[in-house]
């Protein structure tokens, strides 16, 4: 079984979520279904435009990374997506 740690984004890439899970294709799923409702913090951003995803075969490692980009200010984030994907677009989902 894979993990992935991912970032999304609202439309206008103005806002950054960050999380894990061991299903891209089901959480990105979610995150849609989601959109608008104020009580999840993509919902309520609108964060379901997937930029970015590492993958792991460790659950603990993939939390440990989840917990590393969390803690990155805005700016190194963009860096790290920009990395792996330099012009922000939006990802397959």
């Amino acid at each position: 079984m894979y993990y992935y740690v991912y970032i999304t984004t609202n439309p206008t890439k103005t806002t950054l979520y960050t999380g894990v899970t061991n299903d891209l294709a089901r959480r990105m799923a979610e995150h849609r279904e989601n959109r608008g409702n104020p009580g999840s913090f993509t919902g309520k951003y609108h964060c379901y435009k997937l930029l970015y995803y590492e993958t792991f075969q460790n659950i603990n490692d993939a939390i440990s990374r989840e917990k590393e980009i969390k803690l990155m200010k805005h700016d190194q984030k963009i860096a790290l997506i920009q990395n792996q994907n330099p012009r922000m677009g939006f990802l397959w989902f």
